[in-house]
Protein backbone atom coordinates (compact mmCIF):
# COMPACT_ATOMS: atom_id res chain seq x y z
CA UNK A 1 0.00 0.00 0.00
CA UNK A 2 1.43 3.35 -1.05
CA UNK A 3 1.09 6.12 1.52
CA UNK A 4 1.20 9.91 1.21
CA UNK A 5 4.75 9.80 2.58
CA UNK A 6 5.65 7.25 -0.12
CA UNK A 7 4.21 9.56 -2.77
CA UNK A 8 6.36 12.43 -1.52
CA UNK A 9 9.54 10.36 -1.75
CA UNK A 10 8.48 8.92 -5.10
CA UNK A 11 8.09 12.47 -6.42
CA UNK A 12 11.66 13.10 -5.30
CA UNK A 13 12.80 10.08 -7.36
CA UNK A 14 10.97 11.51 -10.36
CA UNK A 15 12.70 14.87 -9.77
CA UNK A 16 16.05 13.04 -9.75
CA UNK A 17 15.11 11.49 -13.12
CA UNK A 18 14.26 14.94 -14.52
CA UNK A 19 17.58 16.31 -13.23
CA UNK A 20 19.36 13.40 -14.96
CA UNK A 21 17.87 14.49 -18.28
CA UNK A 22 19.00 18.08 -17.66
CA UNK A 23 22.53 16.70 -17.13
CA UNK A 24 22.36 14.76 -20.41
CA UNK A 25 21.81 11.37 -18.79
CA UNK A 26 18.99 8.84 -19.20
CA UNK A 27 15.71 9.69 -17.40
CA UNK A 28 15.87 7.39 -14.38
CA UNK A 29 16.25 8.35 -10.74
CA UNK A 30 16.13 6.59 -7.40
CA UNK A 31 16.63 7.17 -3.71
CA UNK A 32 16.98 5.02 -0.65
CA UNK A 33 15.10 6.01 2.50
CA UNK A 34 15.63 4.76 6.01
CA UNK A 35 12.86 3.40 8.23
CA UNK A 36 11.93 6.92 9.38
CA UNK A 37 11.78 8.28 5.80
CA UNK A 38 15.15 10.02 5.93
CA UNK A 39 16.86 10.00 2.55
CA UNK A 40 20.07 7.98 2.89
CA UNK A 41 21.35 8.16 -0.70
CA UNK A 42 20.28 9.22 -4.18
CA UNK A 43 21.39 8.25 -7.68
CA UNK A 44 20.49 8.64 -11.32
CA UNK A 45 21.30 6.67 -14.45
CA UNK A 46 24.82 7.34 -15.77
CA UNK A 47 25.12 4.46 -18.25
CA UNK A 48 26.19 6.70 -21.14
CA UNK A 49 28.34 9.11 -19.14
CA UNK A 50 30.23 6.32 -17.36
CA UNK A 51 30.23 3.95 -20.35
CA UNK A 52 29.00 1.35 -17.88
CA UNK A 53 25.96 -0.79 -18.65
CA UNK A 54 25.47 -1.41 -14.91
CA UNK A 55 25.21 2.29 -13.94
CA UNK A 56 21.47 2.12 -13.24
CA UNK A 57 20.46 4.11 -10.14
CA UNK A 58 18.76 1.13 -8.49
CA UNK A 59 21.87 -1.02 -8.76
CA UNK A 60 24.11 1.82 -7.57
CA UNK A 61 21.95 2.20 -4.46
CA UNK A 62 21.78 -1.55 -3.83
CA UNK A 63 25.59 -1.71 -3.97
CA UNK A 64 25.83 1.31 -1.67
CA UNK A 65 23.45 -0.29 0.82
CA UNK A 66 25.36 -3.58 0.79
CA UNK A 67 28.59 -1.72 1.60
CA UNK A 68 27.29 0.89 4.04
CA UNK A 69 24.32 -0.58 5.93
CA UNK A 70 24.13 -3.45 8.36
CA UNK A 71 21.64 -6.15 7.32
CA UNK A 72 18.97 -5.12 9.84
CA UNK A 73 18.99 -1.49 8.68
CA UNK A 74 19.00 -2.51 5.01
CA UNK A 75 15.95 -4.70 5.60
CA UNK A 76 14.06 -1.69 6.96
CA UNK A 77 14.84 0.64 4.03
CA UNK A 78 12.67 1.51 1.06
CA UNK A 79 13.93 2.27 -2.43
CA UNK A 80 11.90 4.81 -4.36
CA UNK A 81 12.49 4.75 -8.09
CA UNK A 82 11.06 6.47 -11.14
CA UNK A 83 10.67 3.17 -13.04
CA UNK A 84 10.27 -0.46 -12.02
CA UNK A 85 13.73 -2.03 -11.61
CA UNK A 86 14.99 -4.18 -14.47
CA UNK A 87 16.06 -7.78 -13.90
CA UNK A 88 19.70 -6.85 -13.32
CA UNK A 89 18.77 -4.28 -10.70
CA UNK A 90 16.17 -6.51 -9.07
CA UNK A 91 18.84 -9.16 -8.55
CA UNK A 92 21.15 -6.63 -6.91
CA UNK A 93 18.36 -5.31 -4.71
CA UNK A 94 17.51 -8.81 -3.52
CA UNK A 95 21.14 -9.59 -2.71
CA UNK A 96 21.61 -6.27 -0.89
CA UNK A 97 18.79 -7.11 1.52
CA UNK A 98 16.70 -3.99 0.96
CA UNK A 99 13.23 -4.25 2.43
CA UNK A 100 10.90 -2.63 -0.08
CA UNK A 101 10.66 -0.96 -3.48
CA UNK A 102 8.15 1.70 -4.53
CA UNK A 103 8.17 2.65 -8.23
CA UNK A 104 6.32 5.17 -10.39
CA UNK A 105 6.23 3.61 -13.88
CA UNK A 106 5.89 -0.11 -14.47
CA UNK A 107 8.05 -1.79 -17.09
CA UNK A 108 4.97 -2.16 -19.32
CA UNK A 109 4.19 1.56 -18.99
CA UNK A 110 7.80 2.44 -19.81
CA UNK A 111 7.66 0.28 -22.94
CA UNK A 112 4.44 2.05 -24.00
CA UNK A 113 6.22 5.40 -23.67
CA UNK A 114 9.47 4.16 -25.24
CA UNK A 115 9.09 0.94 -27.23
CA UNK A 116 12.90 0.56 -27.47
CA UNK A 117 12.88 -0.17 -23.74
CA UNK A 118 11.31 -3.56 -24.49
CA UNK A 119 13.49 -4.42 -27.48
CA UNK A 120 16.15 -6.38 -25.59
CA UNK A 121 16.68 -9.76 -27.23
CA UNK A 122 17.01 -12.92 -25.21
CA UNK A 123 20.37 -14.65 -25.16
CA UNK A 124 20.33 -18.39 -25.89
CA UNK A 125 21.50 -20.48 -22.95
CA UNK A 126 22.65 -24.10 -22.86
CA UNK A 127 23.21 -26.09 -19.69
CA UNK A 128 23.56 -27.39 -17.13
CA UNK A 129 26.70 -29.33 -18.00
CA UNK A 130 29.82 -30.69 -16.26
CA UNK A 131 28.14 -30.95 -12.88
CA UNK A 132 30.93 -32.86 -11.09
CA UNK A 133 33.61 -30.46 -12.34
CA UNK A 134 31.57 -27.35 -11.66
CA UNK A 135 30.63 -28.40 -8.14
CA UNK A 136 34.28 -28.75 -7.00
CA UNK A 137 34.93 -25.01 -6.39
CA UNK A 138 31.46 -24.63 -4.87
CA UNK A 139 32.11 -27.47 -2.44
CA UNK A 140 35.58 -26.12 -1.66
CA UNK A 141 34.12 -22.72 -0.77
CA UNK A 142 31.01 -23.77 1.14
CA UNK A 143 32.24 -27.05 2.63
CA UNK A 144 35.96 -26.55 3.33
Amino acid sequence: MITTADETLLRRAIDIAARAVALGDAPYGSLLAGPDGTILAEAHNTVRRDDDITAHPELKLARWAARELDPDTAARTTMYTSCQPCGMCAGGIIRSGLGRIVYALSTDQLIELNPESGAWPTVPQDGPALFDEARAPIDAYYRP
